[in-house]
C-alpha cells in the first residue's frame, strides 16, 4: 500500500492494473466463459441463420463473416461486468475506503481499475479474430484491417467498461453491476448485429436499432470484415466509443468523489 500511494501517477495506475489483471487470471472463471459463450453462440448463429444470406441485398456470402463482429460486442460487455464486478468487490471488502485515506489519485484509481477489464476485452478479442479466421473468415480490410478491428474493439471495451465502472461506484455492490448487464444485452439484440438494418422490416425495430449506438459500433467491426476500407462506418464507431469513454468516465470520477466524501 505504501508502495502504492508514494509513487508518481503513472507507476500508480501501473501497479492497480497489474492488480486487477491479476485478479483476473486468478479467477479462470471470469476468463473461460467470457470468451466460450460467445463463439459456442457464434457458431449456432452461423449455423442457424446462414440462409439469411440468400435474401436480396444481404452484405456477405457467408453468415458467419457477418456474424463475426457479435462476439467481440459480448466480450465488451463482459469485460464490463467482471470490471465493473472486481471495483463494487473492492468496495465492499473496504479497500477503496483505504485508498480515500491516501493520498493517491483519483484518476489513477480509475484508470488502474479499468486494466482487468481491458486485459479481458483484448485477450478476447484477439482470440475472436483468431478463431473466425481459422474458420474461413476473411478480413476485407487486410492485415492493416485485422489490426484496426483490435483497436476499435478494445475501444468499445473501454466504454462499456467505464459503463460498469460508473454503475459499480453509484451501487457500490455486485448485484448492481449485475443487475445492469441484461439491459447491455437488450441493447445488443435491438441493434443491427444480428441483421442488417436495411433489411429489418419491422419499422419499429429499424428505428431503434438506427437510433441504438450499439449498432454504429458493430457495423465499424463488420465493415473491416467483409466491406473494407468503410471511413464513415469506422469514425462513427470509433466517435461513439471515445463519447462514451469521456461521458462514463466523467461520471465515474463524479460518482468516486462522492462515495470518497461519504467515507
Amino acid at each position: 500500500m505504501t508502495a502504492l500511494t508514494h509513487s508518481p501517477m503513472p507507476a500508480q495506475v501501473g501497479l492497480l492494473a497489474a492488480r486487477a489483471i491479476k485478479g483476473t487470471l486468478r479467477n479462470p472463471a471470469q476468463m473461460v466463459f467470457p470468451i466460450v459463450f460467445p463463439l459456442v453462440l457464434l457458431a449456432v448463429n452461423a449455423a442457424g441463420l446462414d440462409a439469411a444470406t440468400d435474401l436480396p441485398g444481404f452484405p456477405a456470402d457467408s453468415y458467419l463473416d457477418f456474424a463475426l463482429a457479435i462476439p467481440f460486442m459480448q466480450g465488451a460487455l463482459f469485460a464490463a461486468l467482471n470490471g465493473g464486478q472486481d471495483l463494487a468487490r473492492d468496495i465492499e471488502g473496504g479497500f477503496l475506503d483505504r485508498l480515500a485515506m491516501t493520498p493517491l489519485s483519483g484518476a489513477a484509481l480509475l484508470a488502474g481499475q479499468l486494466g482487468g477489464a481491458l486485459f479481458m476485452g483484448l485477450i478476447s478479442a484477439v482470440l475472436y479474430l483468431a478463431v473466425g479466421v481459422a474458420f474461413g473468415v476473411g478480413i476485407a480490410a487486410g492485415a492493416g484491417g485485422a489490426l484496426v478491428l483490435l483497436l476499435l474493439s478494445l475501444a468499445i471495451s473501454s466504454a462499456f467498461a467505464c459503463l460498469g465502472t460508473f454503475v459499480a461506484l453509484r451501487g457500490g455492490t455486485g448485484e448492481a453491476v449485475q443487475g445492469f448487464f441484461p439491459l447491455f444485452f437488450v441493447l445488443l439484440f435491438l441493434s443491427s448485429a444480428f441483421f442488417p438494418r436495411d433489411l429489418i422490416e419491422h419499422e419499429w425495430f429499424r428505428t431503434i436499432a438506427t437510433y441504438n449506438p450499439v449498432s454504429y459500433m458493430v457495423e465499424g467491426i463488420r465493415s473491416l470484415v467483409i466491406s473494407g476500407w468503410d471511413g464513415q462506418a469506422l469514425a462513427q464507431a470509433f466517435a461513439i466509443a471515445l463519447i462514451a469513454i469521456v461521458g462514463f468516465l466523467a461520471l465515474s470520477a463524479r460518482a468516486l468523489r462522492t462515495r470518497l466524501v461519504r467515507t
